[in-house]
């Protein structure tokens, strides 16, 4: 087994979208993707930035495909279910010279731990199921498949493996990582199975992030919130968080401040970069690279009254813990809104609402909603350009949705602007991505010498 040393992915000032240094010597360079259930792409930019050349991504929802479309235009996309015989064939005309096949396919049900059936023939994990059959027909030399980690519990974990070696014919090596020990200003914890083609004669790598999870964490103080470091080498860690000049630990700070000046209700979708202040950090240079012109998915939703005045009550790294008693009222300025549980308080959805970030530390695991962050400094929420930062996404990478109204096979209700904000809150983060491709490209290129595609 290979064990890969998390470093710096990249340099200050880098395009993520047009060049990495010289592509031959890239870790992907000569390797093909495909990315199945790829929503808007996240694991797809982190393989195109590591070299490697992204062939087709397929999805359900049209508006992720649209998405897809716009940032991979040499890829094909894909857009319907994979159950269905014509997406499938699809799908295998376009991977069939595949190098590496990889996705994050929905797995509802971990009830066979209980019930002792197979997981991949419990029916609600029909996706599932499809993505182990696209290893059989497909054969890459190698496959990434990412999903939550309650999937790494006892019984569930075996079964998934037995499932994706094939009988023998992949070596799959399981493992738990926490994007905010990859460079990503955002702790999101997924498990992600490798599983590389036993004639290549190699062991799947192990990642090793910097750690910074384990070794830092937020405290509250009779002053408000503040970063803790704890254990060995968490000194140099927290050193690393707050060098605004290091990429390996990022703070929340360090990946938006320079979008600060937004407003909430802001309409515009678009602003000039030369209307922004200059960045502000390595990891700010990072995601703006070489762009001019426009940076776009800067709109912001409106905040109501209430929300505001409580926002003002809580500290950096708070949440509805730090309201006073009085703003625990359903309504504080008068003014009805939103639907009420009848008891005149807050209900316990509203809890996980009030949370705002800490400038001195990563987020919290971002969901798909507008509300479910709020800012450090403003009395406002996030844009999804701010979500895309907080995820990875270089500024180059736009987020849109499909031009055709109303109802679509696929598409999920609730209009364009939440559409956006899902498929970034949905996305695997790109830095980590990043990660996961250079070690199983620097895995896989130098077995493959000899070795046909679909072996």
């Amino acid at each position: 087994m290979t064990v890969v040393e998390q470093v710096p992915l990249f340099t200050v000032g880098q395009d993520l979208r047009s060049g990495l240094g010289d592509p031959a010597t890239m870790p992907g360079a000569g390797l093909s993707v495909m990315d199945l259930f790829a929503g808007a792409g996240g694991l797809s930019e982190g393989f195109r930035q590591a070299g490697a050349h992204v062939l087709a991504g397929s999805d359900v929802d049209p508006d992720a495909c649209a998405t897809y479309r716009v940032n991979f235009p040499q890829a094909m996309c894909i857009n319907g279910d994979i159950r269905q015989d014509e997406v499938r064939e699809q799908v295998l005309n376009a991977g069939e010279n595949l190098d590496i096949l990889v996705g994050g396919p929905p797995c509802q049900a971990f009830s066979q731990v209980r019930n002792h059936s197979r997981l991949i023939d419990d029916p609600r994990n029909s996706l599932y199921r499809e993505f182990v059959a696209m290893i059989g027909k497909m054969r890459p030399r190698a496959f990434v498949m990412e999903n939550v980690p309650g999937m790494a519990q006892m019984g569930v974990l075996e079964q998934v493996v037995t499932d994706l070696a094939l009988e023998g014919e992949y070596s799959v090596l399981p493992q738990v990582l926490d994007a905010a020990d990859f460079g990503v200003p955002q702790t999101r914890k997924r498990i992600i199975f490798i599983g590389i083609h036993r004639q290549l004669s190699i062991s799947p790598p192990r990642l090793i992030g910097t750690g910074a999870v384990n070794a830092l964490n937020l405290i509250r103080t009779t002053e408000g919130y503040s970063v803790q470091a704890r254990g060995e080498n968490a000194a140099t860690l927290l050193q690393r968080l707050m060098d605004a000049h290091d990429l390996s630990v990022v703070s929340a700070a360090q990946a938006i401040s320079d979008l600060r000046g937004m407003k909430a209700g802001r309409r515009g979708e678009e602003v000039s970069f030369s209307k922004l202040p200059e960045a502000e950090s390595a990891y700010q240079k990072l995601m703006r690279g070489e762009s001019a012109g426009m940076l776009k998915n800067v709109s912001l939703p409106r905040v109501n009254e209430d929300t505001a005045l409580r926002l003002r009550e809580i500290p950096p790294g708070g949440n509805h813990k730090d309201l006073p008693e009085r703003f625990l009222e359903r309504y504080i300025s008068g003014k009805k809104w939103g639907p009420s549980n009848g008891s005149g308080k807050l209900g316990r959805r509203h809890y996980y609402a009030y949370r705002r970030l800490h400038p001195e530390m990563w987020a919290w695991t971002l969901n798909t909603k507008a509300d479910s962050v709020y800012h450090y400094d403003a009395p406002r929420s996030l844009s999804v350009r701010e979500f895309a930062r907080m995820q990875s996404f270089p500024d180059h990478f736009v987020f849109t949705t499909d031009e055709r109204k109303g109802s679509l096979p696929g598409r999920i209700d609730g209009g364009a602007a939440h559409s956006r904000y899902r498929q970034v809150g949905n996305a695997v983060p790109p830095l980590l991505a990043a990660a996961i491709a250079r070690a199983v490209c620097a895995a896989v290129k130098p077995a493959s010498t000899g070795v046909s595609r679909n072996v």
